[in-house]
C-alpha cells in the first residue's frame, strides 16, 4: 500500500503543511497512522477522508462540526442517521449561497452591460437618458 508524506499531501490537495497538522491537533484526520518517529502516513483513503473534509469546509461548516462527523464515521452504523442528515443540511446551504450567487452573478451582468455600453457611447448620459439610473445603482 502506497503512502504519502504530509508535504506530498498538501501538495495534492492544495494545502499547507501547517493546515494538515492543524487538522491533526483539532482531531479531525485520527486516522492517519504514525510511524513509531512520529512521522504521518497517509494513505489514499486518507486523502479522499481530507477531501470531505475541504469540501465540508468549503461550504462553511465550522471545524468543530466536521469533528462531530468525523467523530461519527469512527463511530460506525449507529450514526449514519446523523450524517445523512448533515449532508441533507449542507446541500440546504449550498443551494441557498447558489442563488445568493446567481442574484450576485446578475447584478454583476447588469453592470457589465451598464459599462460596456457607457464607454461603447463614451458617456454614462447614454444610460440617464435611457431613465435606467446612475452608475453606482445601475
Amino acid at each position: 500500500m502506497k503512502t504519502y508524506s504530509i508535504s506530498e499531501v498538501a501538495k495534492k490537495l492544495n494545502l499547507t503543511v501547517y493546515t494538515l497538522r492543524y487538522y491533526d491537533k483539532e482531531g479531525l484526520i485520527p486516522f492517519v497512522e504514525r510511524t513509531s518517529s512520529g512521522t504521518r502516513l497517509f494513505k489514499d483513503s486518507d486523502i479522499e477522508a481530507l477531501k470531505v473534509i475541504e469540501c465540508l469546509k468549503s461550504t462553511g461548516m465550522p471545524l468543530k462540526e466536521i469533528k462531530n462527523f468525523i467523530d461519527w464515521c469512527s463511530e460506525g452504523d449507529s450514526t449514519l442517521q446523523q450524517r445523512y442528515d448533515m449532508f441533507l443540511e449542507r446541500k440546504a446551504s449550498v443551494e441557498a449561497q447558489m442563488e445568493q450567487l446567481k442574484k450576485t452573478m446578475e447584478l454583476i451582468e447588469h453592470k457589465c452591460f451598464y459599462y460596456k455600453t457607457a464607454l461603447e457611447a463614451g458617456t454614462e448620459d447614454i444610460h440617464k437618458n435611457n431613465n435606467i439610473g446612475a452608475s453606482i445603482t445601475n
